[in-house]
């Protein structure tokens, strides 16, 4: 990989009161092989003076829609808006209801509350994290409008079933892709089978930015026009507002960075993929590991085990310098924030994923060799 750097002796990350050899992300380390392109894009930006929704936004919304083989890409504040925007491009009545996956993280269901509709939990099927689409078949009811999908972790969900599901109730699909970036089921990418595609380049992510940023993929010209209103005030031409809009506009600088970065993207997803493969052949029995499948292309966003001694494990890990995160220590139907605002809150699935989910280094920052240790200390555990 042209843009990584060797990592011989591996930085000390301190956290707290605690020193890590093997830190679980550096985002300092991440940037560093970007660092003098990022310089010249900013003197380039500064010597425009041309900040908001101006040349770099289009360029890179090009550039990304050419990376999916889409026609249509509109660059957004944040990840959250993506999913907003999107919902909001449908025009569904408010009340409608959508189905989500039960163990998401809370933005994508915050999405459908904050446009007036009912979030309904489905359960995840548990090889892979992702929303059953037999879970969801009970739950469609007159008032469903759409199915939210999320590829949690790297992993795309299983699309055909989905889709087919979609297509039979008449359901608009919109794919929650922050995790996904690059991810394929049977060939065909993340964000690009449904109506569409909701991205974040948070700076964690594979495709991460230097601040918030966002994008969606859409299927038609008239939902891209929609979108490109809505993120704008509602409007189409200066001072001229046809829409009740937003405020949610892609930085121009975070898109000159974000330029830099997209040709990388593949070479940042392989060598996850190299490092994840050192997990799942080393990790012994007492690991439950994310399922390899020839149909999906996983891009290991984040490297998860589920172990029953979970925050027993994550400390034994610190012990031996290693950080780990959790993704996510609540379920969202424990959340006090959504409280009166699902159906019920008995979700067994999402409960045992959120209690015994441990997220491993598997950054780009890391070599195989730090890998390889993390698995021998792991394999040592008295769980």
């Amino acid at each position: 990989m042209s843009h990584m750097m060797p990592y011989e002796q591996p930085s000390t990350q301190k956290h707290g009161a605690m020193s890590y050899a093997i830190p679980y992300e550096n985002l300092k380390r991440l940037n560093h092989p970007f660092e003098e392109q990022f310089k010249q894009q900013l003197a380039h930006v500064l010597e425009k003076g041309w900040y908001i929704l101006g040349e770099e936004v289009t360029r890179f919304e090009e550039e990304f829609a050419d990376f999916h083989g889409s026609a249509y890409v509109v660059g957004v504040a944040n990840g959250l808006d993506a999913l907003i925007l999107s919902l909001q491009c449908c025009g569904f009545e408010k009340g409608s209801e959508v189905i989500v996956p039960s163990n998401t993280y809370i933005a994508t269901i915050l999405s459908i509350i904050h446009c007036g509709l009912v979030p309904v939990l489905a359960e995840p099927a548990t090889n892979t994290y992702n929303i059953d689409p037999a879970a969801i078949e009970s739950l469609i009811t007159p008032k469903t409008a759409a199915i939210m999908v999320v590829h949690l972790y790297g992993q795309c969900c299983n699309m055909g079933p989905v889709m087919d599901i979609a297509t039979q109730h008449g359901l608009k699909v919109i794919e929650d892709c922050a995790q996904a970036h690059g991810a394929r089921y049977k060939q065909q990418l993340a964000g690009t089978f449904g109506d569409f595609g909701a991205f974040s380049f948070y700076p964690t992510k594979n495709l991460g930015a230097l601040g918030d940023a966002g994008a969606i993929i859409c299927k038609s010209k008239a939902d891209y026009l929609k979108l490109r209103q809505l993120r704008n005030y509602g409007s189409e031409k200066k001072y001229h507002n046809g829409v009740i809009g937003y405020n949610s506009r892609l930085d121009e600088l975070q898109a000159a960075f974000l330029r830099i970065k997209l040709p990388a993207l593949n070479s940042i997803n392989e060598h996850k993929r190299k490092l994840a493969a050192i997990y799942t052949a080393g990790l012994d029995n007492q690991f439950i590991k994310p399922v390899v499948d020839p149909d999906y292309f996983h891009v290991y966003h984040i490297y998860n085990v589920l172990h029953s001694k979970r925050d027993e494990l994550k400390k034994y890990l610190a012990d031996h310098h290693i950080a780990t995160d959790i993704h996510y220590p609540v379920a969202p139907h424990d959340q006090p924030a959504l409280k009166g605002h699902l159906h019920h809150y008995h979700y067994p699935i999402a409960t045992r994923i959120h209690q015994q989910t441990l997220s491993l280094p598997c950054s780009v920052i890391h070599t195989e060799e730090e890998i390889r240790h993390v698995v021998a200390v792991m394999n040592q555990f008295p769980g």
